[in-house]
C-alpha cells in the first residue's frame, strides 16, 4: 500500500477513472435509441460549441462523430491538483443498418448534447418465388 501512496499521493486511485480518461470511447458516451421513424444518436459533449463537432456519413452508410477538445491556455504559476477532463481529438463512428436514409441525416447541439437524427425507410424483402418441381417420367 505504501508504493501505491507513494505514486498517487492523497488520491484514491480509481482505475476506472484513469481508464476513462485515457479512451474516447468513454469520454464521448453515446445512446442510440431506434424509433418507428429513425435512428436517433445522443451523445454528451459538454463544453463543445457546434462548430467544434463534425457529423459526417461515408458511403459505407457509416456515422461519424468527431471533434476536439481544445487545451486550455495555462498560467505558469498555475498549479493542478487534478486533471480530469479530457482534453484532444475524439472520433466515434457507427454502422448504420440497411434502412438508414443517409441522405435525410440532421443534427442539432443544445447544452452539450450533440442529437444526430438518421431517418428510416422501409426495406423491402425479396420476394420469394415457389419454383414448381416437375416430375421427370422416363
Amino acid at each position: 500500500m505504501a508504493l501505491i501512496s507513494q505514486l498517487f499521493g492523497d488520491e484514491i486511485y480509481d482505475p476506472f477513472l484513469s481508464m476513462t480518461n485515457k479512451c474516447p470511447v468513454l469520454n464521448t458516451p453515446t445512446d442510440w435509441k431506434e424509433t418507428p421513424e429513425s435512428h436517433v444518436f445522443m451523445s454528451d459533449l459538454p463544453g463543445l460549441k457546434k462548430e467544434e463537432v463534425k457529423v459526417e456519413v461515408d458511403d459505407d452508410k457509416v456515422l461519424k462523430i468527431s471533434g476536439e477538445r481544445k487545451v486550455e491556455k495555462d498560467d505558469k504559476n498555475d498549479k493542478w491538483h487534478r486533471v480530469e477532463r479530457c482534453r484532444g481529438r475524439f472520433h466515434r463512428s457507427f454502422r448504420l443498418p440497411e434502412n438508414a436514409k443517409t441522405d435525410q441525416v440532421k443534427a442539432s447541439m443544445e447544452d452539450g448534447v450533440l442529437v444526430v437524427t438518421v431517418p428510416k425507410q422501409e426495406v423491402k424483402k425479396p420476394e420469394k418465388k415457389v419454383i414448381e418441381i416437375e416430375e421427370i417420367k422416363g
